[in-house]
């Protein structure tokens, strides 16, 4: 296992929480592969399959939205040289317009390709523990 591959994976995913929190949707596409599969079926969403559907997806969904999400503990293995999976705990705090709150737990679980020399999301599927929600008149 190599450690520089580990945490260009990390860094990957860093990226990913930052990207999404600060709505910048070209940069958010450019951690994924293309062909990248995102199972949200735990949101009522089911499964998008490809960045070129993703993006407008997502952007749809929480461009109104204060995001802020946290990724903790990650257990990355390399699966070959080009190949990894990992799990991560994972912390989210949503803002809707109206006043809304939701406060999530669980964990993703993903897949990592190297595309031309850089680590990518291949796969990831959010799995929720707990969720707390708020709403607006509770405020």
């Amino acid at each position: 296992m190599s450690l520089d591959d580990v945490e260009a994976i990390k860094q990957v995913k860093a990226r990913y929480f930052r990207l999404m929190d600060t709505k910048d949707w070209d940069g958010l596409a450019g951690v994924f592969t293309d062909d990248v599969e995102i199972d949200i079926t735990s949101e009522g969403a089911g499964v998008v399959r490809g960045v070129a559907d993703y993006m407008p997806f997502i952007a749809s969904v929480l461009g109104d939205v204060t995001t802020v999400h946290h990724g903790h503990m990650p257990e990355i293995e390399l699966t070959s040289a080009t190949t990894a999976t990992g799990v991560w705990a994972m912390e989210d705090m949503l803002r809707w317009p109206d006043g809304r709150e939701m406060h999530g737990y669980g964990h993703y679980h993903e897949t990592y390709e190297k595309v031309g020399g850089a680590w990518r999301i291949k796969s990831s599927k959010l799995t929720r523990l707990r969720t707390d929600l708020t709403q607006a008149s509770e405020r």
